[in-house]
């Protein structure tokens, strides 16, 4: 029966009434149970689960910042400033318009009695301190009565880290600064902690009294005063209206404070614009599992379709069109893909209340575990997105299954073009996932380098599969049966080769990727040049003091290289007259606008610098303030030579000329400026010194210690931090980050096997009389599986090379242009990789085969 007559014994389209039908036939078919769909239904939930979760998971942790706001900022409004106090007018403005209570944080060296030193990070409050929450003490007591000066020495809570670190007791003493102190109790938790950011030591709780007798505070010392500000009460909280007209008040009456302004519904702007930068990139990941998933629904369709020729060739020969069948055959899919997203938009969403009972108490940050409307239709939008575009072409071909199939496809296959509508109807579906990712994503340019990536990625990996089969086709016949098979099963019709490559390349590319990139960064952070790469920063030197340190220093170690700069804090106020908070930076500058900066000024240019734009100014100088500022900051703030900067110092705002960019080296490690102005700018301006020291052949454990604790014996009011331990904090962080990344390209290597497993059972029948046929023929089951081996092993090695390649060339891309860091080859984590692309596809081939060859021949030769 032709296609033709085929199609004229019903009408071409359905009747209104007969849907319900459709709906019917396609729920009564799905009654059957879902055999052969296990693969597809695991690749639509793992990505939805994916996506979902790094959603709710973001959004419970955005909530959970937000409603405990108050408790975290440690009030309602904190008017941040460093290395000044507020003064009398500020803090009578503050006092008259809310509960006013100021909070001092800075770095300092703790030292013992025994000769023990190390960096603690202090907090200096006054007595009305904690506004909001509870101080959680061991042994508990009243904190500000364990904070009183008894014997000559002042009360102070410490973390539990500096008990570990000193190997100190409640009880003990130790000295910071010039001041004696008595550690009264261990502080097990402090309601405001994450308002302080990230710290490099144990946190230490003092008054605010007990800090001042330190000596610790002199002018150009870096402390940081928190002057917060509670508006209401906890029965009556201000609104937010109410926040927002005391900051303009603020500003209208102090427009040159020079404040950063903070409020609990924002407690860190960068903070959120890093969890949100963060959260898209996992969601990315999350993508990236769900469209390899794609690979698998496809492959899981084209099995569906094989397995159901006769019922196909059955309705035809009753009538139906090909539309007909196409259409029903979508249903069912699309129902079952409803069903395999739900149970991973199940999962995804119960990810927050899972992170909260089982990590809770170990999580630095609060959560608030809801179920996420919008991110739960989000996750599932993509899912069901994902398996339109990817059962579209292979449910097309039902279209074309003929009559005939009944009687003779099994030995005779009828291949056949996919018509043209199911190619346009596939790109639509396509271009609609596409548009759903470019119009989700919070950065766009992000979103379409990442869907640019992806295509070219398919295209390679169909480009590497269709060169493999075309080489092992031209290659001469070997004497040896095994390979002969083995080359054969490579670029026979039906071959597995493209389903195997698409879905172990995808997977193992972004394992790469990833892999390559966390080691750079590790790797950037332990490396160190002799001689170049500091081993101490010192801060909070005295500027007349700086003398007498550095003569000290070259005492200690004359063979290290010391190097000073003056030291300032300053934030950018103003970009070419319009205020820094309407300016719109791009991504990689938007940094420079929040919060303060380090700031210098130098006669001559920094080490570490080159000019690349501009002249440097003359020795000196006396003219109007002029400023050298960093290429890529300026380049993303919009500054050129010759445009106005205004930065607020110490309460006053300098206005200076940009006379030159330069290009900073910032991977040294050395003292490095964003802002590096005339010095003529801040004369007279009281400020404090930071020095660094670089041993030549990279410094030894025992050398280093040693000046740390005669430095900090001589210096008690100077902070000393070792280079190595403030990596070491760094490097912890990165490691809990990358839990997360990999965590989520996990899920993104799961669906590549699932995958990988999917398209080597799809191939089993076409096996199987491959099979029998060759056992008929002689050959043993050692020489079959021998020959399955060498098939499967040569496909794991071709598809690790350009897994390797290609992910090696992503993250060469990233390190090197985005993140601006030395690439670094790491063969053992790309040959691991490698590795165990080709372990993975052999054992799930020689798994997928085994029962195969244990089969007789007699019942499939009768069918045949």
């Amino acid at each position: 029966m032709t296609d033709i007559a085929e199609e004229k014994l019903v009408p071409s389209r359905l009747p209104a009434s007969s849907l319900p039908l459709a709906l019917r036939i396609a729920v009564r078919e799905l009654r059957g149970g879902l055999g052969g769909f296990a693969i597809f239904l695991a690749c639509i939930a793992l990505g939805v689960m994916a996506i979902t979760g790094v959603g709710s998971l973001s959004r419970s942790l955005a909530d959970g910042l937000a409603r405990q706001g108050h408790i975290i900022l440690g009030g309602d409004l904190s008017f941040d400033l460093i290395q000044r106090e507020a003064s009398d007018a500020e803090r009578q403005f503050f006092l008259s318009h809310g509960q006013y209570a100021p909070v001092a944080l800075l770095r300092a060296m703790a030292r013992t009695g025994a000769g023990d030193f190390t960096l603690v990070e202090i907090k200096a409050v006054d007595p009305t301190y904690p506004v909001a929450g509870a101080v959680d003490l061991d042994p508990p007591q009243d904190l500000h009565q364990s904070f009183e000066d008894k014997d000559g020495a002042f009360g102070i809570a410490a973390d539990p880290a500096l008990f570990t670190k000193l190997n100190l007791k409640v009880g003990d003493r130790l000295k910071i600064g010039n001041q004696s102190f008595q550690l009264r109790a261990m502080l097990i938790a402090e309601p405001d902690k994450l308002a302080a950011g990230i710290g490099y030591g144990p946190r230490v709780l003092m008054s605010e009294k007990a800090l001042r007798a330190t000596g610790l505070i002199q002018p150009g010392s870096l402390v940081r005063w928190l002057n917060r500000l509670t508006l209401g009460t906890a029965e009556h909280p201000a609104s937010d209206a109410a926040l927002d007209h005391v900051i303009d008040e603020a500003k209208a009456a102090f427009p040159d404070a020079g404040w950063e302004i903070r409020t609990r519904t924002k407690v860190s702007v960068q903070f959120s614009r890093n969890l949100d930068q963060f959260t898209q990139f996992l969601t990315l990941v999350g993508l990236t599992a769900l469209i390899i998933g794609g690979v698998g629904v496809a492959n899981a369709i084209r099995a569906f379709v094989a397995r159901k020729q006769a019922s196909i060739a059955t309705m035809k020969a009753l009538g139906a069109t090909g539309s007909h069948v196409f259409g029903l055959m979508l249903l069912q899919v699309m129902l079952i893909a409803a069903f395999g997203t739900a149970i991973g938009a199940a999962l995804g969403a119960s990810l927050p209340f899972l992170a909260q009972a089982l990590f809770g108490q170990l999580l630095p940050f609060p959560l608030a575990p809801a179920l996420y409307p919008t991110e739960i239709a989000t996750g599932c939008l993509y899912g069901l997105l994902t398996a339109l575009a990817f059962s579209l072409a292979p449910l097309g071909h039902a279209h074309d299954v003929p009559v005939s199939a009944l009687f003779r496809d099994r030995i005779d296959p009828d291949p056949h073009r996919l018509r043209l509508r199911y190619l346009l109807m596939t790109g639509a579906a396509a271009l609609l996932l596409a548009a759903t990712i470019l119009i989700l994503s919070q950065d766009r340019r992000l979103a379409l380098i990442y869907m640019g990536v992806t295509l070219a990625g398919f295209l390679l990996l169909r480009g590497v599969a269709f060169l493999l089969m075309a080489i092992t086709r031209r290659l001469p016949r070997s004497r040896h049966v095994i390979l002969q098979l083995a080359i054969a099963n490579i670029h026979r019709p039906g071959a597995l080769t493209p389903s195997i490559v698409l879905s172990l390349g995808l997977g193992l590319a972004l394992l790469v990727t990833l892999t390559l990139i966390d080691g750079n960064i590790r790797h950037q952070l332990h490396e160190a040049k002799p001689g170049e790469t500091p081993s101490f920063y010192f801060l909070d030197i005295p500027s007349a003091e700086a003398g007498r340190f550095e003569t000290f220093l070259q005492g200690l170690a004359p063979q290290a290289k010391t190097t000073f700069m003056p030291m300032m804090r300053g934030r950018i106020v103003k970009v070419k007259g319009i205020p820094a908070e309407q300016v719109k930076p791009k991504d990689n500058a938007a940094w420079a606008l929040q919060g303060d900066r380090g700031i210098t000024f130098s006669e001559t240019v920094p080490q570490g610098s080159e000019l690349t734009a501009g002249a440097w100014w003359p020795v000196g100088y006396a003219g109007p303030p002029l400023v050298s500022v960093e290429t890529e900051v300026a380049d993303g703030i919009g500054l050129t030579v010759g445009d106005d900067i205004t930065v607020n110092v110490l309460g006053r705002a300098v206005t200076a000329r940009v006379a030159n960019l330069r290009k900073v080296n910032w991977r040294s490690f050395g003292m490095n400026f964003v802002l590096v102005f005339s010095p003529n700018a801040f004369a007279g301006a009281p400020h404090s010194d930071l020095a660094t020291l670089a041993f030549p052949d990279g410094g030894h454990e025992s050398t280093e210690k040693s000046l740390l604790r005669d430095t900090t014996n001589a210096f008690p009011t100077v902070t000393t931090i070792r280079v190595k331990e403030a990596l070491d904090a760094v490097n912890d962080l990165v490691t809990r980050l990358a839990v997360a990344v990999r965590s989520a390209s996990a899920i993104a290597v799961s669906a590549s096997i699932l995958v990988l497993a999917g398209a080597l059972a799809a191939g089993q029948q076409a096996r199987l009389y491959d099979a029998v046929v060759l056992k008929v023929l002689g050959a043993t089951r050692a020489r079959l599986l021998a020959a399955f081996l060498a098939e499967f092993g040569f496909l794991g090695l071709c598809t690790a090379i350009f897994g390797i390649l290609a992910g090696a060339g992503a993250a060469y891309a990233i390190v090197t242009q985005v993140m601006h860091l030395d690439f670094v080859w790491l063969w053992p984590q790309a040959l691991l990789a490698a590795f165990g692309a080709i372990l993975v596809t052999i054992v799930l081939g020689l798994l997928s085969t085994w029962r195969i060859l244990g089969r007789s021949p007699a019942p499939y030769l009768r069918e045949l």
